[in-house]
């Protein structure tokens, strides 16, 4: 049995691929397996500019982290949050904010393993090990209970995750199940797979991930402007990726489209 393999939690089915740790390959982390390498490779080779787009993601998320953190929010949840590896949630608000709080949630036992070893004993982060279409389960889990004051603004992290979440489990329910009990001035963050700006790429990536544990749903514009119902849209609004309050010109290139993904920020009101 290879040292890979062997490192493997109880349980985890090494024959499909993980969302989590295929993100993880496109970032450059080191907490995925072959089969999610294998994955991502096919996947690069249908869309070659994926890990630019993962990138401008992960980019997307430090700048609304540090939005949110310069509007006075030091709570953090983070749902469908994969691996904290490098530049997430908790090490961006803390290099504002000492004080932040985060916690992560994740479906994927190996996302969560190894969140748990990278977090350690941290006191102001926590892992939970749920499902996040399920805002019951996270909302009364320990974890959110002890750490995270809901009376005060919370930021609600949905970044690259409501594209795993399909219209039958009505995406726009669960994001107000957790709308619905943040009070004013907590902050909803999303970004999501769209087929605007690439679609025969989107296309042909979406049907790739048929074949895993967590096929994906491309939305529109107007669809994903549609998620933030109970709360306003900040400054630029629903936009591509680089084009959400770029750190300069040089971010956001001569075509933002190409990396094909939509972001936005809301205030609750």
């Amino acid at each position: 049995m290879s040292d890979e393999v062997a490192a493997v939690p109880e349980g985890i089915d090494l024959e499909r691929p993980s969302a989590a740790r295929v993100y993880d390959y496109y970032l450059g982390g080191a907490h995925n397996f072959a089969v999610d390498r294998a994955m991502g490779e096919r996947a690069i080779g249908l869309w070659p500019d994926l890990p630019l787009i993962m990138q401008a993601n992960r980019a997307f998320l430090r700048r609304a982290v540090r939005y949110c953190v310069a509007a006075g929010i030091r709570q953090f949840l983070d749902l469908g949050s994969g691996i904290p590896t490098v530049g997430n949630v908790h090490e961006v608000a803390r290099s504002g904010a000492p004080d932040a709080r985060v916690v992560y949630v994740d479906n994927d036992p190996v996302a969560v393993s190894h969140s748990r070893f990278i977090l350690g004993d941290d006191p102001r982060c926590a892992v939970v090990q749920a499902d996040m279409r399920r805002p019951d389960v996270v909302l009364n889990s320990p974890e959110v209970g002890s750490l995270l004051d809901l009376s005060q603004p919370v930021a609600v992290m949905m970044v690259a995750v409501l594209h795993f979440v399909s219209d039958a489990d009505d995406p726009a329910g669960i994001v107000a199940a957790y709308g619905d009990v943040v009070t004013p001035g907590s902050a909803l963050v999303v970004s999501h797979a769209t087929t605007d700006g690439q679609p025969r790429e989107a296309d042909e990536h979406s049907q790739l991930y048929r074949s895993t544990a967590t096929p994906m749903s491309m939305r529109s514009r107007a669809q994903v402007e549609g998620l933030f119902e109970g709360f306003d849209i900040v400054e630029p609004g629903v936009v591509f990726l680089p084009q959400w309050r770029p750190e300069s010109a040089h971010d956001v290139g001569e075509n933002p489209e190409r990396l094909s993904g939509l972001a936005a920020v809301g205030r609750k009101r």
